[in-house]
């Protein structure tokens, strides 16, 4: 009988422990693999995009745990990986032990980029934190309370939504973003304005275009132009670093992050390399759903299942989880309607600033290929649809930015038209296959369905379409 492959994960977040839950789907037994995961945190795993929803106190800390790797994979938690030695195919971890393999897997994530602040200590300073880690979750949730002035330095999406958590638990608080408009990597500036205007109904100020240069503990950050934002907590969410130090001391070909082909493999073959801290040519890194991406076709690679799965890139959409906002975008949004368009392209867009609604849609040949969608659920749900399928527009594109264009996400028709892969919760990686596996598996209406895949648990945004899933498939199996 043919020894299991050696497999070691280095990393126990979502990327690393979706590749083993993959792995286990393709290998239920492990006879052909027999893996090991190794995490520097001592908590069991827990889905880091849904910890701002912890913050707003929408979550509790508990339930946004993942789903355990099980019994068959030996999981190490609380150590790390300090060497790989290539020539002898193995890791050393800091318990002073080894763990020899046949096939290397670094997922091990990035780490929040720390501004230059006179007086931060470089983030160790007290009153001044980062939010990346259930600690950071835990430790903020316990100092927050009415009045307490804080400082929120980034304006991009973990920064609105730690400045919106806050807000709603009675903290006083202020956004600095370095550019004048918010959410600059997936907005356009008109819509950044609305958006702006929405939060600070909310009781959010702002300091656009403006750079913290200095940190003085209980008092705040003081502003490159002289100005000063008051902090009693000061909370860092100005972006993150693929962390790549083990695979630079390894020698492995780095960039910004670990390099990765098609295949996911380093420089060298026996190392691949998956999620934050990986560089593919289709990816921009920092989203989990290219790193669930990546390990489904690591998995199959790994197992022989499919040995010559690539990984060729992700559509991308990015919602914003704050409460009492709705905000979609996907694509390239670029394209200004003021300007001619090439021949087959066009862009649209629907404004109404006061009341927060904001739309644009970029069409390519009649497909969606960028949209911006604030405070139109129902328009959003419809086009993300369009965008995964590439399906083509209705010819109405007003009542599409409207929510009125069929077929909508919330017709119950639709639902059973879904490809078995799409993707009915982004926040918990939920397909519809996965939905309809629950179904047959005894979870026979929405809540049950919620409570087996956890499914609408995040932002909230898919609750219609689970109900409306859950509604075709009573229907269906009628």
């Amino acid at each position: 009988m043919t020894a299991a492959r050696r497999i070691v994960i280095v990393g126990h977040g979502m990327a690393g422990v979706r590749l083993a839950t993959d792995l286990r789907r393709h290998d239920p037994n492990l006879e052909r693999v027999a893996v090991t995961v190794v995490g520097d945190e001592p908590h069991a795993a827990y889905n880091r995009v849904l910890l701002s929803t912890v913050l707003a106190g929408t979550l509790e800390l508990a339930s946004v745990r993942l789903a355990p790797t099980g019994p068959a994979v030996d999981t190490r938690l609380g150590v790390s990986v300090t060497a790989i030695d290539r020539q002898a195919r193995k890791v050393e971890l800091t318990d002073g032990s080894h763990v020899p393999y046949d096939a290397l897997v670094l997922a091990t994530g990035a780490r929040p980029r720390l501004p230059e602040l006179d007086g931060a200590d470089d983030g160790k300073a007290p009153g001044i934190t980062t939010f990346r880690t259930r600690d950071d979750c835990e430790r903020i949730v316990a100092d927050a309370r009415p009045g307490l002035p804080v400082a929120v330095l980034g304006g991009g999406l973990l920064g609105l939504e730690i400045a919106r958590g806050l807000a709603g638990r009675g903290c006083l608080v202020t956004v600095v973003h370095a550019t004048n408009h918010l959410l600059d990597r997936q907005v356009d500036a008109m819509a950044g304005r609305v958006l702006r205007r929405a939060l600070e109904a909310m009781g959010i100020e702002f300091r656009l275009g403006a750079t913290a240069v200095g940190y003085q503990p209980g008092d705040g950050v003081k502003l490159a132009d002289g100005g000063h934002v008051p902090g009693e907590l000061v909370v860092v969410a100005t972006g993150v670093l693929p962390r790549t130090e083990l695979a630079r001391a390894a020698g492995l070909a780095v960039d910004r992050g670990v390099l990765v082909d098609d295949a996911l493999r380093t420089s060298d073959p026996r190392v691949h390399a998956i999620g934050d801290c990986a560089q593919h040519k289709a990816s921009d890194g920092g989203l989990v759903q290219p790193a669930f991406d990546q390990a489904a076709v690591l998995a199959a690679r790994l197992t022989g299942a499919d040995p010559g799965a690539r990984y060729r890139g992700t559509p991308v959409v990015t919602r914003l989880k704050a409460r009492g906002i709705d905000l979609a975008a996907l694509g390239d949004v670029r394209a200004d309607p003021a300007d001619e368009q090439p021949p087959g392209v066009e862009v649209i867009c629907v404004q109404d600033t006061s009341r927060g609604r904001y739309a644009k849609l970029v069409l390519r040949d009649d497909r969606v290929v960028g949209a911006i969608m604030l405070g139109l659920p129902d328009a959003a749900a419809t086009i993300i649809q369009l965008f995964d399928s590439g399906a083509p527009v209705p010819a109405d594109r007003l009542a599409l930015l409207l929510g009125r264009a069929l077929p909508a996400a919330t017709d119950t028709g639709s639902v059973g038209g879904l490809a078995d892969g799409a993707l009915v919760c982004r926040c918990n990686s939920v397909s519809k296959s996965r939905l309809v596996e629950a179904w047959h598996s005894g979870a026979h209406d929405t809540a049950a369905l919620t409570e087996a895949t956890r499914a609408s648990t995040g932002c909230g945004s898919c609750k219609h379409l689970v109900s409306d899933l859950a509604d075709w498939l009573a229907t269906s199996s009628a």
